[in-house]
């Protein structure tokens, strides 16, 4: 399994953070690996679900994210899952002064011929996660 964390504090409101971050179709606007996130059924909640395509080391991939625990103000995690992956998601909030924290958690655990190549990936999995922390502190910064 490969995990990217990240901590991003920034001067926002938990409740504007986390009502940005938990609309899983913003990742369009602040993950640069993302082609396009559509919610396909549910309201947001718990059992939510999303088609997301992605674009990672020259090929695009698609997976169908689930939404599996939802705290509002404290945590937000989905599953993702496609033939040769399963992903979670974790993001976690904390108020900090009148900003907030976001610690954000990806692990992408391979299965088949895909697990075989993960460890020559970890070089490309660290850059996906500096470029989505650096696109979710900008667009957070905007809110």
């Amino acid at each position: 399994m490969i995990t990217i964390e990240r901590v991003i504090t920034v001067d926002k409101p938990i409740d504007l953070v986390f009502a940005y971050l938990a609309d899983f179709e913003n990742t369009n606007e602040w993950d640069p690996g993302t082609v396009r996130t559509t919610r396909t059924s549910g309201n947001g909640g718990i059992g939510t679900t999303y088609q997301n395509t992605s674009s990672f080391a020259g090929r695009q991939t698609e997976l169908e994210y689930t939404v599996e625990d939802l705290q509002p103000r404290k945590r937000f995690r989905l599953r993702g899952e496609n033939n040769s992956m399963t992903s979670y998601d974790t993001m976690t909030f904390r108020p900090v002064g009148a900003g907030t924290e976001v610690t954000y958690i990806a692990e992408f655990d391979f299965q088949g011929v895909a697990r075989l190549a993960a460890p020559l990936l970890k070089s490309q999995f660290k850059k996906l996660g500096d470029n989505a922390e650096q696109g979710m502190r900008q667009q957070l910064e905007k809110l």
